[in-house]
């Protein structure tokens, strides 16, 4: 795959003090999400967190689609905040292949610990002592998403990382990926994934960029358990983002089926219970791999728990 077609990041989803819930799954109050922009790592970033969560919150850091900015995955952001979590969303610009873009990397997992032990500390944050430090969930989109794979396997995997190692931050205990898969844009091979944390890819059946067989092939090297592949009918790459074809990416193929706020409301419910499954929570762990795929009309999923 390409690295204009790796991509792909973006969001939508209405949320407030509102009722959700795919058809066959019971609905559930949304607390409301209020969000700010700050600095993490030198990059611009949005940061979305729940209001009406007591206590301290585990982190989603979202790595972007290859040349898709940080604001199409509002919506995104917002429903998974809602499970309660800190997200943050950053804007990575670098130069790959003489292209000056947004492409994520490896590096931005570390600088993202690093800050969320000095926001948790700086007393004009409105986190301050809100962060969970000990706790970090990936998430990922199309190129975004072969980053986490090589952040899940500690390894240094070209183009998303450029030095000789990579140590996975201790902190980062999950991965939940949409759109992504390891097909070399070189070679077209697909690599082992050693991973040495859960992970989890999520598939719009419909994906005319990231090819679903493409997800499958990567799902069956995905070497350690946990590990899971939702699979969403009538969504499309873009299944996760505010719009479809959104500025600055290549346009989807294949048509969705499934509304904007359908698609980000179940990606973002299994993405975000499979981290909270991860981070120990009973309640998610039951939804993810014993009840949630009969609840779900418009999902199917394999699994090794």
């Amino acid at each position: 795959m390409g690295l204009r077609l790796l991509a792909r990041a973006v969001l939508p989803a209405v949320l407030g003090a509102v009722l959700v819930g795919a058809p066959g799954a019971p609905a559930q109050a949304v607390p409301a999400v209020a969000s700010y922009t700050t600095t993490v790592g030198g990059d611009t970033a949005d940061v979305y967190y729940p209001t009406g969560i007591s206590g301290r919150l585990p982190v989603a850091l979202m790595l972007q689609g290859a040349q898709v900015g940080r604001g199409f995955y509002a919506d995104y952001a917002e429903a998974v905040a809602a499970y309660g979590f800190i997200v943050v969303v950053p804007d990575h610009r670098r130069l790959l292949f003489f292209d000056l873009d947004f492409y994520p990397e490896q590096s931005q997992a570390a600088a993202t610990a690093d800050w969320m032990g000095e926001e948790d500390d700086r007393s004009a944050s409105p986190l301050l002592n809100r962060f969970r430090l000990s706790r970090i969930g990936l998430l990922g989109h199309s190129f975004g998403g072969a980053a986490g794979l090589s952040v899940a396997e500690s390894k240094c995997v070209f183009p998303f990382c450029t030095g000789l190692v990579y140590d996975r931050p201790s902190e980062v205990k999950a991965a939940s990926l949409f759109g992504t898969n390891n097909k070399s844009f070189l070679t077209g091979a697909f690599a082992d994934v050693d991973n040495e944390i859960p992970v989890q890819l999520v598939q719009g059946l419909q994906d005319g960029v990231a090819l679903p067989a493409d997800a499958e092939e990567t799902y069956g090297r995905v070497q350690d358990d946990p590990k899971q592949i939702v699979r969403i009918t009538g969504a499309n790459h873009y299944g996760i983002t505010d719009v479809q074809n959104p500025a600055g990416a290549d346009p989807e193929v294949a048509g969705q089926t499934l509304t904007q706020a359908q698609s980000i409301e179940i990606a973002a419910r299994w993405s975000a219970r499979f981290l909270l499954a991860a981070f120990g929570d009973d309640a998610a762990e039951e939804y993810i791999w014993q009840t949630g795929d009969a609840a779900d009309p418009y999902v199917t999923v394999t699994g090794d728990s």
